[in-house]
């Protein structure tokens, strides 16, 4: 079962999503802010986390993910609630492998699991 770390300031966006990756079969970490995710990243890294861009330290834990030496590397999937084309580049530059708007579903987060390589 592939391990999945979501990382949201809310709780609801937290459960929800955490739902439908429960309903995908994968196992679902929860973290509210970037420091105790990367804290998570560093005990056991998963095979994929979802980040809220918009949290205070999205994208700056984006870029600690890809500084961190680790025999694996996560899929990291952004979220954001707006399609701010110059939020989105800097996050694929930090190291973002793909974006998705929120409010999505499962089975448009499934097609970004599938781009990446997840599924």
């Amino acid at each position: 079962m592939k391990h999945c770390l979501v990382v949201d300031e809310s709780r609801v966006i937290r459960k929800v999503v955490c739902h439908l990756l429960a309903e995908m079969k994968f196992y679902a970490e929860e973290a509210e802010e970037s420091a105790s995710a990367l804290t998570a990243c560093r005990a056991q890294m998963p095979d994929v986390v979802l980040v809220n861009l918009g949290n205070p330290g999205g994208i700056e834990l984006v870029r600690a993910l890809r500084r961190t030496k680790s025999e694996k590397q996560p899929v990291i999937i952004g979220t954001m609630t707006e399609h701010d084309v110059d939020h989105i580049s800097e996050a694929l530059s930090a190291g973002a492998n793909e974006y998705v708007l929120k409010p999505f579903d499962r089975d448009t987060l499934k097609e970004k699991f599938v781009e990446t390589g997840l599924m």
